[in-house]
């Protein structure tokens, strides 16, 4: 399938409402009937602006983080409008990607919670 890779870049400590940015674009993107998003925790990056960021043993807030979605075209055009009508000051990219599923289905839990530690979820 073609479509578009949709990569939004902001910091942990950015939000939109009550929530930060990178929880609101998941929500919207799950609103929006988009499945499969992936947030990328970055160590260190500069901005459009000049400004550099970046993770500190014990500060995480400026850390830049990606969300990168891979959607259709009318999927990505949807997400794009509403990040533009909520006034999200958010820089993003979008490239043409293809895009699909290999090899057999697997019967998943719905759910799996992984903890830090190495612990196995039961």
């Amino acid at each position: 399938m073609n479509g578009y890779q949709l990569t939004f870049y902001t910091e942990h400590n950015r939000h939109h409402g009550h929530r930060t940015i990178c929880e609101w674009l998941l929500h919207e993107a799950k609103h929006l009937g988009i499945h499969g998003a992936t947030v990328i925790n970055c160590v260190e990056g500069t901005g459009h602006a000049g400004a550099h960021h970046a993770a500190h043993v014990l500060k995480l807030a400026d850390q830049p983080v990606q969300i990168i979605l891979a959607c259709t075209e009318d999927e990505a055009q949807r997400m794009l409008d509403t990040v533009e009508a909520e006034h999200v000051h958010v820089f993003y990219t979008r490239s043409p990607i293809e895009f699909g599923l290999l090899g057999a289905q697997e019967h998943r839990p719905e759910h799996k919670h992984f903890s830090i530690f190495g612990h196995k979820p039961h």
